[in-house]
């Protein structure tokens, strides 16, 4: 499964790379016409490299959360961190000036969001696992709320429209000059959460059977949680909020292996790649003006999830 995905990811990056409304070919990156190069270079290189890097984080982060809260629904959204993202590039789009301080902006916000929600949770010593999924929707009903009220003070013709486009989530502004931080924050935490991999299954397990296996669940927990909202922190910093990525790719690499262990959390990274990847590219080429990523997230993903639940209810049956 996993080389099946791998070919077909590097497909669609080569793909992503030359398309786009400006066109690439190979006899003009290979004679040094200046302006592909730099349209490859400053441009596409960076965007499929977010696309791949970015779709893999999303894919692994939902991994861990659905393990971590044993719930193959779990997604970024329940600690709060897309809502606080959200709140954060809206601060950053009427108080601040430039795309560069948006991201900043939104990845405060969402890296704010998980402190409030781990926080919260940390309060409660009884060490119940629906602590922080309540506390990660507490945490979102006031990301939400603050959403809302900056909405209220943004200018309808500019500020406003611009908060609505970062929300459905675009990697058109993306370029080789502001990605280099958050792909690298990206690339460290993903490396974090598969040496820890078997301490991630480990928190699948009944508390008390972990604890038996001498495993501190709940300093375990909150570590693990941590670094995958870091990597998802620094996607959606870059690309807005994407949705389904963080829910499909590892229920869908689940559904294939019926395993729970390190190679189905890569498949899970190597399905989001191919979802972001495939969905970007949809975006920049099959309208004249781009379109936002989610609504292929959306389209290209329901129809994904039926056939996996479909072929694993045969399976079972």
């Amino acid at each position: 499964m996993c080389t099946a995905g791998m070919a077909l990811l590097i497909v669609l990056a080569v793909v992503s790379l030359f398309t786009g409304k400006y066109p690439l070919t190979w006899q003009g990156l290979a004679g040094g016409d200046g302006m592909q190069l730099r349209v490859f270079y400053t441009l596409r290189l960076s965007r499929t490299a977010v696309g791949l890097i970015g779709g893999f984080a999303l894919g692994a982060a939902g991994f861990v959360y659905q393990t971590v809260f044993r719930n193959p629904l779990a997604s970024p959204d329940v600690i709060g961190v897309t809502s606080g993202a959200s709140a954060g590039a809206a601060a950053g789009i009427l108080f601040l000036s430039g795309a560069a301080a948006v991201t900043a902006a939104s990845f405060a916000g969402a890296l704010a969001a998980m402190g409030l929600a781990l926080a919260l949770s940390a309060l409660d010593q009884s060490g119940k696992q629906a602590t922080i999924v309540l506390a990660g929707i507490a945490v979102h009903s006031l990301a939400q709320t603050a959403l809302m009220c900056l909405k209220l003070t943004a200018d309808p013709e500019r500020e406003l429209a611009s908060i609505e486009y970062w929300i459905m989530g675009s990697l058109n502004g993306i370029s080789g000059y502001s990605i280099g931080g958050n792909l690298l924050l990206c690339a460290v935490c993903v490396a974090v959460l598969f040496l820890l991999h078997r301490q991630v299954v480990l928190l699948s397990a009944e508390e008390g059977e972990a604890r038996m296996l001498g495993v501190s669940v709940g300093k375990l927990r909150l570590a693990v949680l941590l670094v995958a909202t870091l990597a998802v922190s620094a996607v959606v910093s870059l690309t807005g909020l994407i949705s389904f990525v963080g829910l499909l790719a590892p229920h869908g690499a689940r559904l294939l292996t019926r395993r729970n262990d390190a190679g189905t959390m890569l498949l899970g990274g190597i399905l989001g790649g191919v979802l972001l990847t495939g969905a970007d590219i949809l975006a920049r080429s099959v309208a004249a003006t781009e379109l936002p990523v989610s609504i292929f997230t959306s389209l290209l993903g329901a129809p994904f999830l039926i056939v996996l639940i479909v072929r694993g209810r045969k399976g079972y049956e």
